[in-house]
């Protein structure tokens, strides 16, 4: 009598599949180097025989068809198999136990210990006792009906417009940023990432400042300010016939209001504070983060001017410009001022570098203003009071085989299009200002996660000009994409108020967003979606990290793990050495060729960071999130040259961080220092990139 139930672990009755033990079978046969395919269909059918003979007409649970799985390996002289089999086996048994002590029985998406994690701590809905009233799926499910919802006013298929939106999240081929999967269908609804707000030179702007940004926090948001119109510290002030105080000073209130406000009951706010490089208290600004504990929730970049990079470059003065009435407040040779930034750079991580000027040659809405500051990542320049919604593409799931699926990653390119249109249809946006300028120009920002692994899998080294060319052809490909998808949303529902004063009029009849395209860091989405968190390199092949109740998981990349199996030279011994160190290239005992091909951030040099940023940057309407990963002994030239090559390349800005330069950071090689483990440890909210600038803010 065949077998045609099964029971799960947690009780569930299913449909018995045969091709889940061949499957399994398979995956035993590759990580010992015997990949056949006939040879599992045959073992297949041993262990279905077997099943059907000792469960006949009742229902055997998986456990009892795994036991049969490893008799049948056993039986055929298959133990080096049958050993893969049992460590797969006591593998998955470990990863279960972590989601239980997560509170996790049924996991129907097949998610990661950490991802499950992170839902739970930040995204899952709660009572008012605190107590989690929804699962994973059903927050796919709340974010992809509360979206699909902008639909009813353009005439459009509301229901089988929400399923495919929850078809690409449920499959994480698609996240939207963080606030969206927050608050999509809730009372807030606030759901963008990115605001810039203006800050004017008087205490009421000031103040009025400052109450936006706890109003935008509050709701999730992280924002930028420019703080370049604020005169100087000891200018006069005519009011009160004394003194500014500076921009600086104001800093350190909206600092202070930061540290308070937990944005959303979530998560600690982040600020990206610009000054532009013409101020006469730029010195102050670069020197502000010297201090451990000083603008903790801000990363701050210097706003650099083609002028004065023209002038370092010839070793020429350079003048700083009272903003109250232009004048010339005094005068510093530039290539003096250049070293400050980047010795300071290599010190702390800050300040990072705005190219301003490269940015506003590809402002799209020049006519509306400049773009003085971007949100706290400086993916996305913004005019004053605007805000953008992002999300993400995971490659690793645009791929067939080793390859990268074109028509499917088209094909999500433009519903990912469409989601992030309604986002703004549906969006409840904090303050009328802001709702004013985000509806006049309608940007969004369309990115990818998971570069990284799609070039691990494709066996292409990071530091390549392989992978330079895969890099331009997969974004000059989505933004091309995003554009036509946008333009046909502009015929359909009408083009963004501000398209025909916008760069777009001339070669589009219609474009409903003035911007479509960003590469965001992703940290949280990247941790859903279980992939590298966007287009950073490898961080480490193997880490250890620290989860919920001093849980502590060993963390090895997936896909090193597939390639030691099949290459014959995994073992969990190799795995925890790894942990030591992060990386492999001094490791003996694995081939050359996988050491060649999984480089992480530390064993490629600067260049090739700031090569991949600008390969991006190329085919990318707003700005790319990318951190120069440097090695605790490099040199402060070693700075210099990034900055100098991010500015020749094209680069919209750049930020630099030296290993262990900041006390808090996510990653740690070696000796934690307070820790005894050698081992690389990273925390719950690691995302597999790079360590942040900013410990508490949020990678959108």
């Amino acid at each position: 009598m065949k077998v045609t139930k099964i029971r799960k672990r947690d009780g569930r009755i299913v449909d018995f599949d045969p091709r889940r033990i061949e499957n399994a079978i398979h995956k035993a046969l590759v990580a010992t180097k015997h990949a056949d395919g006939e040879l599992a269909k045959k073992l297949a059918k041993q262990v279905v025989a077997k099943v059907e003979a000792k469960f006949a007409g009742q229902i055997p649970g998986v456990e009892d068809v795994q036991d049969l799985v490893e008799q049948t390996l056993v039986e055929n002289g298959l133990y080096e198999v049958a050993k893969a089999y049992i460590l797969y086996r006591a593998e998955r048994a470990r990863v279960r136990e972590a989601k239980c002590l997560l509170g996790v029985r049924y996991d129907e998406l097949k998610l990661t210990v950490n991802a499950i994690e992170v839902l739970r701590r930040r995204y899952l809905l709660r009572d008012e006792r605190g107590q989690l009233i929804e699962t994973p799926a059903g927050m796919f499910r709340r974010v992809a009906h509360h979206v699909a919802l902008a639909e009813k006013a353009y005439g459009g298929d509301v229901r089988a417009v929400e399923e495919r939106f929850l078809d690409m999240m449920r499959k994480l081929e698609f996240l939207p940023n963080s606030p969206t999967l927050m608050n999509a269908g809730t009372r807030l609804g606030q759901l963008s990432a990115c605001f810039v707000i203006p800050v004017y030179d008087s205490i009421e702007s000031i103040f009025d400042a400052l109450k936006a940004m706890a109003i935008v926090q509050k709701s999730g948001g992280g924002t930028g300010f420019s703080f370049s119109r604020l005169r100087p510290e000891g200018d006069m002030v005519k009011s009160t016939m004394g003194t500014a105080s500076g921009p600086v000073s104001f800093m350190r209130i909206f600092d202070l209001a930061t540290e308070v406000i937990k944005q959303g009951g979530k998560r600690r706010g982040a600020n990206m504070g610009v000054l532009r490089v013409d101020h006469p208290d730029v010195e102050k600004f670069i020197l502000a983060k010297t201090e451990e504990g000083v603008l903790m929730n801000f990363n701050i970049s210097v706003a650099i001017t083609d002028d004065f990079m023209k002038a370092m470059e010839r070793d020429k003065e350079f003048e700083l410009v009272n903003p109250r009435d232009g004048s010339v407040w005094r005068t510093v040779m530039a290539r003096d001022l250049f070293d400050l930034v980047t010795f300071t750079a290599w010190k702390v991580g800050d300040p990072g570098v705005l190219f301003i000027d490269e940015i506003n040659r590809h402002n799209p809405t020049s006519a509306l203003g400049e773009i003085e500051a971007t949100n706290p990542c400086g993916e996305q320049p913004l005019l004053p009071y605007e805000s953008c919604n992002l999300g993400s593409i995971s490659l690793p799931r645009m791929m067939k085989g080793n390859e990268v699926d074109w028509d499917k990653l088209a094909e999500t390119v433009r519903w990912a299009v469409r989601f992030l249109d309604d986002v703004i249809t549906v969006n409840k946006l904090p303050l009328p200002e802001i709702e004013e300028a985000t509806l006049r120009t309608r940007k969004v920002g369309l990115g990818i996660m998971g570069f990284a692994e799609l070039l691990l899998r494709m066996e292409v080294p990071y530091n390549s000009k392989e992978a330079l060319k895969i890099a331009e052809e997969i974004m000059s490909f989505i933004t091309r994409e995003a554009r036509e998808a946008s333009a046909e949303l502009g015929r359909e529902r009408g083009s963004f108020p501000a398209f025909e004063e916008s760069i777009w009029a001339k070669d589009f009849d219609a474009m409903r967003n003035a911007t479509v395209t960003t590469i965001a860091p992703t940290g949280s989405i990247s941790i859903i979606a279980g992939t590298t968190s966007g287009i950073e390199p490898l961080f480490a092949v193997c880490y250890v990290r620290q989860v919920m109740g001093g849980v502590r998981l060993v963390e090895v990349n997936p896909v090193f793990e597939e390639v030691a199996r099949a290459r014959g030279f995994y073992s969990r011994e190799l795995m925890l050495e790894i942990a030591k160190r992060g990386s492999i290239q001094d490791m003996p005992g694995i081939p050359e060729d996988v050491k060649e091909v999984f480089v992480t951030a530390l064993d490629i040099e600067p260049e090739w960071h700031v090569r991949m940023q600008a390969a991006f940057q190329k085919h990318v309407d707003n700005a790319v999130s990318k951190t120069v990963n440097l090695p605790h002994d490099a040199a402060v030239s070693d700075v210099k040259r990034v900055f100098e090559l991010a500015y020749k390349l094209g680069c919209k800005g750049t930020t630099v961080y030296r290993y262990g330069s900041r006390k808090e950071q996510v990653l740690y090689i070696g000796v934690r220092p307070e820790e005894l483990e050698k081992y690389v440890v990273v925390d719950s909210e690691f995302a597999g990139g790079c360590p942040t600038r900013v410990p508490h803010a949020e990678c959108f």
